[in-house]
């Protein structure tokens, strides 16, 4: 998983900085997804929420290490299914990243793109953003309240949908 090319990306050679390929794609193609679908401003924390989950996903579902533009279409079909409604994403999520963390301590190389994906994942547990309360009861709004009652949400749990939508309308 932890992807390694030429000296030249993978921080071996003669000190070299490692790039963390295989992270920046998945985000690139979470970005396109998210884009193609039009569901949010690009310049939202909502669309951001959107891309690091799909882009955590798209990383962490690479577990043979050979993600390549190629595969994309091909690999939709596990994306919905990873975020899906009734699926423990997060846990998932803990799993994997605890498993590529392990495998880069037994490598003892560096892990840039293990780095990254942490970095999206501590923003998406950490940050909450005002989103609609669907649990809300119907009609309990208040009078003048267009867009009904609101509640802070952990970001993934307003990323994860809206990845998933945008996977579906590609």
């Amino acid at each position: 998983m932890l992807h390694r090319g030429q000296e030249s990306t993978d921080g071996t050679g003669g000190g070299e900085l490692a790039v963390p390929m295989a992270w920046l794609y998945a985000e690139y193609i979470a970005d396109e997804l998210l884009r193609t679908g039009d569901l949010m401003p690009p310049t939202s924390f909502e669309f951001r929420a959107g891309r690091d989950a799909l882009a955590l996903t798209i990383f962490l579902s690479d577990t043979g290490g050979e993600l390549s533009g190629i595969r994309v279409v091909s690999q939709l079909e596990t994306w919905l299914s990873l975020t899906a409604y009734d699926q423990p994403w997060q846990d998932w999520v803990r799993e994997r990243m605890a498993q590529l963390a392990t495998e880069a301590i037994e490598c003892d190389g560096p892990a840039p793109d293990l780095e990254l994906a942490s970095a999206a994942w501590r923003w998406l547990e950490e940050t909450e953003l005002l989103a609609p309360d669907l649990d809300a009861v119907p009609g309990g709004a208040p009078v003048g309240e267009e867009d009904g009652p609101q509640v802070w949400t952990p970001a993934w749990q307003l990323g994860l949908p809206l990845g998933h939508l945008a996977i579906h309308l590609f």
